[in-house]
């Protein structure tokens, strides 16, 4: 294909098409009618010789090629809208912003609460939209509807940028009385109560079992090396929630240690190690390639890459 005979406003439509996975809602998306939109489809279907995407009972569904071709056109889109973007400056001190953040209880604790603090000092006029994980789905993050989310992800999608932020190993949070403070066995942790608090990638969770140990992550997956398997007695998907509940039982809640340290000076808790290896948790920040370039978005996230820096020489 000549690229000089090729229309590039239907890349935008593929793009557009692409998110929406519907017609008319990629009409929209893009300020052009309906009938416009399908023209541009048919055109794009005769240039890559591929129906790209297909109706099916659950709607418009993309072909193989469509795939492949996705993350490619919108890096494509990404470094033209760069190219041709005025370089707007960013002022933080004076500059009214809302940036919509998605994370978890543990991120908002550890992270969130750090940047709401350097906000009031350093950029007065910027809120912040703090959202959890079960408000959004990766779709509205692709489509620049939040800016960021902050978490330890399943799968993130080819098509998003990331960045990670930190590394977490794991801590065990008990009542100050607890046996396991002078007895940190593995036996002794076995023979206790346990406390699951976790929430993984984006959207509504389905709920947990005894007999799902196979969804649930980090500290499981580390005593399944060693055959062993904890009971529990609580699900829970809020880390802030939890020391309420070790307060006034004899369960263990084993937790990224960021999370444990928050409540390191209560007077009724205490911290241990787990009595086994746990693979530390990887917590990323991902965008849309949308926002890529954006002055205002490029600061928040230095900013956010910053504060996690210093709180890792702090901690």
């Amino acid at each position: 294909m000549n690229i000089e005979n090729f229309d590039l406003n239907l890349l935008v439509c593929f793009d557009a098409l692409m998110r929406e996975r519907n017609v008319s809602r990629a009409a929209e998306q893009i300020h052009i009618s309906q009938p416009a939109m399908s023209n541009s489809l048919k055109r794009l279907r005769g240039v890559l010789d591929d129906p790209l995407l297909v109706r099916t009972t659950y709607g418009m569904e993309p072909t193989e090629r469509a795939l492949e071709l996705e993350p490619l056109v919108r890096q494509s889109l990404s470094f033209a809208e760069a190219a041709l973007s005025p370089t707007d400056h960013f002022e933080p001190k004076t500059t009214q912003r809302v940036f919509r953040i998605l994370v978890s209880d543990y991120v908002e604790g550890t992270l969130i609460s750090s940047l709401v603090s350097f906000l009031q000092q350093h950029a007065p006029e910027i809120s912040l939209d703090i959202l959890t994980l079960s408000d959004a789905s990766f779709q509205d993050l692709e489509k620049g509807k939040v800016d960021l989310a902050i978490n330890s992800f399943d799968h993130i999608p080819q098509s998003f940028h990331q960045r990670l932020i930190w590394k977490d190993s794991f801590s065990c949070l008990v009542n100050s009385q607890h046996s396991l403070i002078e007895n940190n066995t593995l036996e002794n942790y076995l023979a206790a109560g346990h406390i699951w608090v976790s929430k993984t990638g984006i959207g509504v969770a389905t709920g947990m079992s005894q007999e799902s140990i196979h969804k649930r992550a980090w500290v499981d997956e580390a005593l399944m090396t060693l055959n062993c398997e904890r009971n529990i007695r609580v699900f829970s998907r809020h880390y802030q929630n939890v020391p309420l509940l070790v307060n006034n039982t004899d369960l263990i809640a084993t937790l990224p240690t960021r999370a444990a340290l928050l409540y390191q000076h209560h007077p009724t808790l205490a911290i241990v190690d787990p009595p086994f290896a746990i693979e530390p948790i990887e917590i990323k920040m991902v965008w849309s390639s949308l926002l890529q370039h954006n002055s205002a978005h490029r600061w928040i996230r230095s900013t956010l890459v910053d504060l996690a820096e210093n709180s890792m020489l702090l901690k």
